[in-house]
């Protein structure tokens, strides 16, 4: 696996030529092009990258697909169907805009081709967030879904010419998500009730797409910078759309249990966001980036999860103002497994970062699980909240010390 500190070494100088940055002369590791078959014109830049305008204006689009997958949970406990039908769509919507996401850490000419490409991939994006709320009983999931992809490989089919890596890349690309993309078009002249299940297939042939060529995407990598920055705000992103469900569920006035509850839930997701972004801000992963696709896989499993604990949070806050004294268990249950999941993830992000797991990484990780499934067998919310809060607290004030001391080892060797 090709790592972000070996492609720094690739872009030194010569043998016998002096480095600035350095002070002293390096030798250029042609066995890393050579193996790898790089064309050093591929290599990403050294300058730090930030997320452009129209990447953040892209996002607010995929806001509202995502509040309109969240909004699939009723008020009422969903049953396991619904739960698996919501995180399908959820899969989606992720999938689309990690695409996009993609293809500008690899390209970005920020011309006016690509920005009207772009707002045209809005607009599908767009009717995707107004056909899930009824999907698959409506094509307008399908038809924004082709429209965003198809957008997508237009744009691919720009820079095909631009260099050798670059052909390599858009011919995986494609290969699968044309043959991803004839299911999701064969899905618009079938009846509803099998249209999930060619949606299915199309997305397992367009997830394995990157994975199937990663001998050839790896040619071109992705910024070691700028992919982690873009995931990142999407996480966010994630963590909004959380948190509105949250607020959404107070009232105007609400009485002093549900004030209580609203706010003491409130410290989760905060607890949540604290421990990943002194994750990110520490910068652990851009030397273990390689192609990005764990990296992106992960945080797709983790914005699942961060979904499913919005609803259960705010879900928690409307029993509480409908009266309830207990929580149902399957609320209770739903909240300990997203919370579950988000560390599990936390502990595959860290595996991504360092190349393993320190010992004390995953001792903390499993004695909070435990606290959380143990404080989840407490039905009354007014006494669930707080001592769920108290252990995302600890967790998030254990975990990011521990953060921030890998990333102080990690500068000193």
């Amino acid at each position: 696996m090709i790592t972000a500190c070996e492609l720094e070494a690739a872009r030194r100088p010569r043998s016998g030529t002096p480095d600035p940055r350095r002070g002293h002369r390096v030798i250029r590791p042609r066995r890393i092009i050579e193996r790898w078959g790089l064309d050093p014109e591929s290599l990403p830049s050294e300058e730090s990258r930030h997320a452009s305008w129209l990447e953040l204006f892209f996002d607010l689009v995929f806001v509202l697909a995502l509040a309109a997958v969240q909004n699939r949970l009723t008020d009422e406990v969903p049953d396991a169907d619904e739960i698996l039908r919501t995180a399908g769509l959820y899969v989606i919507v992720w999938w689309a805009w990690v695409g996009q996401a993609f293809y500008d850490t690899r390209f970005d000419p920020d011309d006016l081709g690509h920005r009207l490409a772009v707002l045209v991939g809005m607009v599908g994006a767009g009717i995707m967030a107004v056909g899930a709320k009824d999907a698959p009983h409506t094509l307008l999931l399908p038809i924004g879904y082709l429209v965003v992809r198809g957008t997508l490989l237009a744009l691919y089919l720009r820079v095909r010419g631009t260099g050798t890596t670059a052909r390599r890349l858009t011919t995986v690309y494609f290969t699968g998500f044309s043959a991803g993309l004839a299911f999701w078009v064969a899905s618009l002249a079938v009846p509803p009730r099998y249209r999930p299940w060619l949606w299915l297939i199309g997305l397992v042939v367009e997830l394995l797409t990157p994975w199937l060529g990663r001998r050839w995407l790896i040619q071109h990598p992705v910024h070691p910078s700028h992919l982690p920055e873009r995931i990142g705000q999407f996480t966010i992103i994630l963590l909004g759309v959380s948190l509105t469900d949250l607020i959404a569920a107070v009232p105007t006035r609400p009485s002093p249990a549900v004030a209580a509850v609203a706010i003491t839930a409130f410290l989760i997701p905060a607890s949540v966001w604290w421990v990943y972004t002194t994750f990110v801000t520490m910068g652990l992963t851009t030397s273990r980036l390689s192609a990005g696709l764990g990296y992106a896989t992960v945080h797709g499993a983790i914005g699942s999860a961060l979904l499913l604990l919005g609803w259960c949070l705010g879900q928690a806050v409307r029993e509480v103002g409908a009266g309830h004294e207990d929580l149902p268990h399957m609320l209770r249950l739903l909240l300990a497994v997203s919370l579950a999941s988000w560390m599990v993830g936390g502990l595959a992000l860290q595996r991504i970062a360092l190349g393993t797991i320190p010992p004390v990484r995953v001792a903390i990780a499993v004695v909070s699980i435990g606290l959380v499934g143990t404080v989840s067998l407490v039905p009354p919310p007014i006494a669930l909240m707080p001592l769920i809060a108290l252990v995302m607290i600890a967790y998030a004030v254990v975990v990011s010390r521990l953060i921030v001391r890998f990333g102080k080892e990690r500068i000193e060797t």
